[in-house]
């Protein structure tokens, strides 16, 4: 895949607060790039993908990465864990199904990766070959 340059690379450190920091970055980016179109969307992805590496290794390092090329963004997220996502499967959800008792309020998570299929025109995961995983997504301006 042959990329522009410009791309934003960056290591992270796991914790929740990296979130608002990798959101921060994407956003400039992509404002830079012209592709303020996709920043709702794009921040969701970035979102997700990082709270998951951030999950899947706490106070671990992740990176992130954003790039373009001629098909458009890719939304690029490691993590050091060989273990690929399992996303859920797909089913329609009324509130009923959700427990909003105190207890179990943050139990309804799991979500993530079928909101980044949604929101990205493909997205996956690939091994990285010095271990750990790739989790991206790509954009279609």
């Amino acid at each position: 895949m042959a990329t522009i340059t410009d791309d934003l690379v960056i290591s992270l450190l796991g914790s929740p607060a990296s979130v608002g920091l990798a959101r921060t970055l994407t956003g400039a980016r992509l404002h830079k790039w012209g592709y303020s179109h996709l920043h709702d969307d794009a921040l969701t992805i970035v979102t997700e993908l990082v709270t998951n590496a951030i999950s899947e290794t706490p106070d671990e390092k992740v990176r992130l990465q954003v790039s373009r090329d001629v098909q458009g963004v890719i939304i690029a997220v490691w993590d050091a864990s060989p273990r690929l996502p399992q996303p859920k499967p797909v089913v329609e959800l009324t509130l009923d199904d959700l427990d909003l008792s105190e207890d179990a309020f943050d139990d309804n998570g799991g979500w993530g990766l079928s909101i980044v299929s949604t929101l990205a025109s493909t997205c996956g995961a690939t091994r990285d070959t010095v271990g750990g995983k790739w989790i991206w997504a790509r954009m279609v301006p």
